[in-house]
């Protein structure tokens, strides 16, 4: 993986500087998903201070050299006020050294609400403002245009959940909507016209589990995938091309506990991610 910062400017939009890391870094997301199991895996306390050291430890180690970093916020807001503080010095410090930051809160409420979420993480005077964020659009599609618009107007990105990797996410996104199409698709076909005609990539991207098989949806949106569940939930990089088809080439796999067991030797987590990183290229280029 290439380490030098992105070289990216902070007017381009997301999609854009999305696209330069994923070529210059390598097409690997990595979450940050500080639960007590991996706390006590790496020897520390759940507390405060293991959340610190955690965090600390993987940006540290990884924020130079991944393409993107992706914070769990449930993971930081169990610990109140406190954790909120580590999640904002995360990012900031993330975003310095060069990653992208995806704040995986899964928002998801109308109006006014929907905007105070957008406010918090796509307002670039907030401390938790993030190159881009998850969002549900279950209320709706049209529920998610604060969060659309904002995104716009910063150049940050939003991923929408479409397919998710847990299994009961299917009673929901595979029924049928009133045309025939299932709601992911109706979703996806939205993501699509937000993209159009954007090069090199748009910015508003979905959320569709790597571990789904053929996912039998048109996932040509012109935008970002965020692909969950390589590594501890099942799916290895040769499943991308499977699932993903002709659009694998604008796939961001993302993996949190298949690196993050490595650590909190820094060496090791560097080397897990790279591994991953080149496991990527190998699958999407041989698709």
């Amino acid at each position: 993986m290439n380490t030098a910062p992105s070289a990216t400017t902070p007017t381009e939009p997301f999609g854009a500087r999305l696209r330069h890391a994923m070529d210059t870094r390598g097409p690997l997301c990595v979450g940050i998903d500080p639960h007590a199991s991996l706390l006590a895996a790496w020897g520390l306390d759940d507390d405060i201070a293991g959340l610190e050291r955690f965090t600390r430890t993987t940006v540290e180690a990884l924020a130079d050299r991944v393409a993107v970093l992706k914070p769990q916020s449930a993971f930081f807001e169990r610990f109140g006020s406190r954790g909120i503080a580590v999640l904002e010095k995360a990012v900031e410090e993330a975003r310095a050294a060069g990653a992208l930051v995806l704040m995986d809160a899964k928002r998801g409420d109308i109006g006014s609400t929907m905007g105070a979420y957008a406010a918090t993480y796509l307002d670039k005077d907030s401390p938790l403002f993030s190159d881009a964020v998850t969002v549900s659009p279950y209320l709706g599609f049209g529920s998610l245009r604060p969060a659309l618009d904002a995104a716009a107007v910063s150049g940050a990105g939003v991923f929408v959940l479409a397919l998710t990797s847990n299994p009961e996410g299917a009673e929901v996104q595979r029924a049928t909507a009133a045309d025939g199409r299932s709601l992911a698709q109706l979703m996806l076909d939205h993501l699509a016209a937000e993209n159009a005609g954007v090069t090199p990539l748009g910015s508003v991207g979905a959320v569709v589990g790597a571990t789904l098989g053929d996912a039998g949806v048109n996932l040509a949106i012109n935008g970002p995938l965020l692909a969950p569940g390589i590594g501890a939930q099942g799916a290895t990089p040769a499943d991308l091309p499977g699932v993903f088809g002709a659009a694998v080439g604008n796939v961001v796999p993302s993996v949190s506990r298949g690196v993050l067991r490595h650590g909190p030797d820094t060496g090791a987590l560097r080397e897990a991610a790279e591994r991953f990183a080149d496991e990527v290229r190998t699958a999407v280029g041989a698709a």
